[in-house]
């Protein structure tokens, strides 16, 4: 399970949309002030696009798709698996993912650091 966890992860990684790769840049830069982010991360049997291991912040990268009712659906019985395994989940749009200062604002906040 873990293999192929790991695999799936890896795979994610290689294929990830522009909102995804752009958003990877910036939180990258998060780094210098002490906050590691990684991508694609398995955790709790599912793959996450964001993870602050040190703040138990998952953090997904939304496109248009998740806001089919299927989607929804499926977005929240995952919220509610990270969230019971104590990990908070932040869900920010793709498009203001594609806005690196407001995506960096919002996570700088979720992980207590100062926003400019």
């Amino acid at each position: 399970m873990i293999r192929r966890n790991t695999d799936r992860a890896r795979r994610l990684r290689r294929e990830a949309n522009y909102p995804e790769r752009l958003a990877w840049q910036a939180l990258r830069t998060l780094r210098k002030e002490g906050v590691a982010v990684r991508r694609q991360v398995p955790i709790e049997g599912l793959t996450v696009d964001f993870a602050v291991r040190s703040k138990r912040l998952v953090i997904e990268i939304d496109g248009s798709i998740h806001d089919r009712e299927d989607i929804k659906r499926e977005d929240a019985e995952r919220d509610r698996r990270l969230t019971a395994a104590g990990w908070r989940v932040v869900r920010i749009p793709a498009e203001i993912a594609l806005s690196t200062n407001h995506l960096l604002a919002t996570v700088r906040k979720e992980v207590g650091l100062p926003v400019d």
